[in-house]
């Protein structure tokens, strides 16, 4: 059985959905909160057994609707795939492969292993403080000091 690895990155948090030989299979954006990244997590589960294979490399290929696998070419030449959601956001993206029948199973291992997947957490995943706009600080009155814990 595969799993979600939780991952720290500059802005918030990630995952990438492991197969059991501990390859990975795909890759999230980064979210602000691991409350948004469990969302995506969820997202996956539930879109992966739905979604249709839209190959993109075929000319004339047919559009599918959301949820979807859209399997592409990227600009160096090799081909990956992404999963959205019904709502047409990309919750997964792959590595390049060199072929697409390699692509192919990679979609299928997403199929195979999200659904029951746990979710590790690295002991050490620290989120960065992300500041959120807000109200300025009360001026000091003369002679007041500011509480360095707030």
């Amino acid at each position: 059985m595969g799993k979600f690895v939780l991952k720290p990155a500059l802005k918030g948090v990630k995952f990438d959905l492991k197969a059991t030989n501990g390859q990975v299979i795909a890759t999230s954006q980064v979210y602000k909160s691991l409350k948004t990244c469990l969302s995506g997590i969820a997202s996956v589960v539930k879109n992966a057994g739905l979604a249709e294979i839209e190959d993109q490399t075929v000319e004339g290929f047919e559009v599918k609707k959301n949820p979807k696998f859209e399997i592409y070419t990227d600009k160096a030449g090799e081909i990956r795939f992404r999963l959205k959601a019904k709502n047409g956001q990309i919750i997964a993206i792959s590595e390049g492969y060199t072929t697409l029948a390699n692509c192919q199973k990679g979609i299928e291992s997403i199929r195979k292993n999200a659904p029951g997947a746990p979710i590790e957490k690295p002991e050490d995943l620290v989120l960065p403080k992300v500041e959120k706009p807000g109200k300025a600080a009360k001026p000091l009155k003369p002679g007041e000091r500011r509480n360095e814990l707030q």
